[in-house]
């Protein structure tokens, strides 16, 4: 398994185990950068242990009751997709479609 396939793994593991989700943030609200392949995406981490913000931004933490009702459809409307657990110092990982989320939650609880 590559390094952002297990990052994605152990983000879908960690969330439903610990029923909370990390997100960045500054006074406008989240990036959501735009990806290669020209989607944005709205990153989420399983833990606040990943100190790599500075120029305004900090984390915060929502349960995973409130990411489910809030952050997901509101992702949706938009068009998003959702970015788990990206790493490294260019920050690289997977992106998902909100239903690939809902289901990879709903298999994590297997």
């Amino acid at each position: 398994m590559s390094q952002s396939g297990a990052q994605a793994a152990a983000f879908f593991r960690d969330v439903r185990q610990t029923e909370t989700v990390w997100f960045v943030r500054d006074g406008d609200g989240s990036p959501a950068p735009l990806g290669a392949d020209g989607r944005r995406s709205l990153p989420f981490w399983s833990s606040s242990a990943r100190d790599i913000w500075g120029q305004g931004l900090w984390m915060e933490s929502m349960t995973l009751g409130a990411w489910r009702a809030g952050e997901l459809p509101a992702a949706r409307r938009g068009g998003l997709l959702i970015g788990v657990n990206w790493s490294g110092p260019r920050l690289v990982g997977w992106s998902f479609t909100i239903e690939e989320v809902l289901q990879r939650l709903a298999d994590a609880d297997q």
